[in-house]
């Protein structure tokens, strides 16, 4: 017999299990967001890999700087990934069938991108501390915004731009979200059971593991350029009144313009690197909660 985890829980868990995975990729969040920056506005690229990057920041910033923006990280995955996991997973499980049935690859992608807007919605105003404080290491000194906090961030968003500033970006934001939970949640269900199907996986961490690496994989490639996008928005500047970019596809137009097609899928190797392990950690911790509550229950 199963045993139903209720929803209340599965936000709880989503969050936790995002959190939790955050502690051990945030630096690679750091150098995405550098390596997506650099070279912005047509300049020269500060940096010319993301190894390049990562000892860049080490050498004059020093280590603790790549953990720069951390309470910012953790803010984002207690909001974006408490909504989108819990949601769908809800969803999930209304729409599995009355036998225990999961709903085909079409409905989980439909769940996932349904989860994921909900949840870029709640999360975008920690997405907008986030950049802002990975990216200000790179700023020359009398341009730095020097937040403390991810509190003390949006307190001076909203008392210095106003309150709709938290959610600068929402647009691509949200478009990113579709993306990335449609692939990640989908093909994750998808590979899971696909794995499982082939006789040579048992339900456990190395099935789990597998799954996420798979789901990781294709998430970066269709998620990547929309990702640039809202980084850019995000941190960019407004000057006399009239911002950097117009929306999305003004972004994009002038990153192909300016800087080439290929840097639509600027900072591969450190999205691929923070959002497999990502992906990988959020949803073992995921299922060792859901474990965990099960077993304390049939334990009852």
């Amino acid at each position: 017999m199963t045993t139903d985890i209720p929803n209340y829980l599965k936000f709880a868990f989503g969050g936790a299990a995002g959190m939790a995975a955050t502690c051990f990729v945030q630096p690679l969040d750091l150098i995405k967001n550098r390596m997506q920056l650099s070279g912005a506005g047509g300049g020269k690229p500060e940096y010319k890999t993301s190894f390049h990057a990562f000892k860049g920041v080490l050498r004059k910033e020093g280590f603790f700087a790549l953990y720069n923006g951390l309470s910012a990280g953790l803010l984002r995955q207690a909001s974006y990934t408490t909504t989108r996991l819990g949601v769908y997973n809800v969803l999930f499980t209304k729409l599995s069938g009355s036998d225990g049935s999961p709903p085909s690859f079409v409905v989980k992608a439909l769940c996932g991108m349904s989860a994921g807007v909900v949840g870029a919605f709640v999360g975008t105003p920690a997405e907008v501390a986030l950049v802002r404080m990975t990216a200000d290491g790179r700023l020359p000194i009398e341009q730095r915004r020097n937040y403390a906090s991810v509190v003390h961030a949006l307190v001076r968003i909203v008392r210095e731009e106003g309150l709709t500033t938290l959610w600068r970006g929402a647009i691509p934001t949200m478009g990113r979200a579709m993306v990335v939970n449609a692939a990640q949640l989908a093909s994750y269900s998808q590979a899971k059971e696909m794995l499982a199907k082939t006789g040579f996986f048992t339900e456990g961490i190395f099935l789990h593991f597998c799954s996420s690496m798979i789901s990781g994989f294709i998430t970066t490639v269709a998620s990547l350029p929309v990702d640039i996008a809202k980084t850019r928005i995000q941190n960019m500047k407004v000057k006399d009144g009239k911002p950097e970019f117009k929306g999305t596809v003004d972004v994009i137009t002038k990153i192909i313009k300016n800087e080439g097609v290929f840097s639509l899928w600027k900072g591969f190797t450190p999205y691929f690197a923070r959002l497999g392990p990502h992906t990988v950690l959020t949803f073992i911790f995921l299922e060792q909660f859901n474990k965990a509550y099960r077993s304390s229950k049939t334990n009852q």
